[in-house]
């Protein structure tokens, strides 16, 4: 397990802060009881925040599978419906499963299919709990439209939480993207939306807990 890369400045910055502040405490008051008191909670605070951008990385046995579809983050699946989407597949019927990361779910973000992008927009929105059905049209959001091997459109949505204030996205458009590969990353509590074809075989449920680049989410239909 590492560090990934878009926690190393922050938990930097962080840190150096945090020792700061302690440095000033002890300062003015020496060994205290106050300089206790804030060491043990910078200390957790320090913890809780590296634990949150901790990186493994992961093979997914079928990544070269073309009707395959895997889990995009780590968290538990709270949306598995039919749906219409009408921003990026022009109101195409399609089936959605959600999954809704907690601040202790690694928040890396995986490429559900193999494929070539098609489109990328980035909305600016509300920063509402992202387990929240609204949540999907209303917050900051990220979405990536991947054409798989075989022609399927796979629509990828990162979404912004309460306290997430930051979506990373790497791929660009026209770019060939594949399994195992990170779609980004984001910062402190989200969900991401899965669109596919009506007719894919679904295989999770709702409350099911995921892990990015390991559970497989679907099975695209031929």
């Amino acid at each position: 397990m590492t560090l990934h890369k878009e926690g190393t400045e922050f938990i930097v910055c962080m840190l150096v802060v945090l020792c700061g502040i302690l440095s000033a405490i002890y300062l003015f008051t020496g060994p205290s009881v106050l300089f206790v008191v804030f060491s043990s909670i910078f200390f957790i605070l320090a913890v809780l925040v590296i634990n949150f951008f901790r990186y493994i990385p992961r093979h997914h046995p079928s990544a070269a599978d073309p009707d395959v579809v895997i889990a995009p983050a780590d968290g538990t699946v709270v949306v598995v419906e039919p749906t219409k989407e009408c921003k990026l597949l022009d109101g195409e019927e399609c089936m959605q499963v959600s999954i809704f990361m907690s601040v202790f779910n690694i928040h890396v973000n995986w490429i559900p299919v193999n494929g070539v992008v098609e489109k990328y927009v980035h909305t600016n929105g509300r920063f509402r709990a992202a387990y929240l059905p609204k949540s999907s049209e209303d917050n900051e959001n990220a979405a990536m439209l991947i054409r798989t091997q075989r022609g399927l459109r796979v629509l990828v949505r990162q979404i912004a939480g309460a306290v997430a204030q930051r979506i990373v996205t790497y791929p660009r458009i026209g770019e060939h993207v594949q399994i195992d590969q990170n779609l980004g990353f984001i910062k402190f509590g989200s969900r991401v939306d899965l669109f596919l074809p009506m007719n894919s075989e679904i295989l999770v449920h709702p409350r099911q807990k995921v892990q990015g680049n390991i559970t497989t989410i679907a099975r695209l239909p031929h």
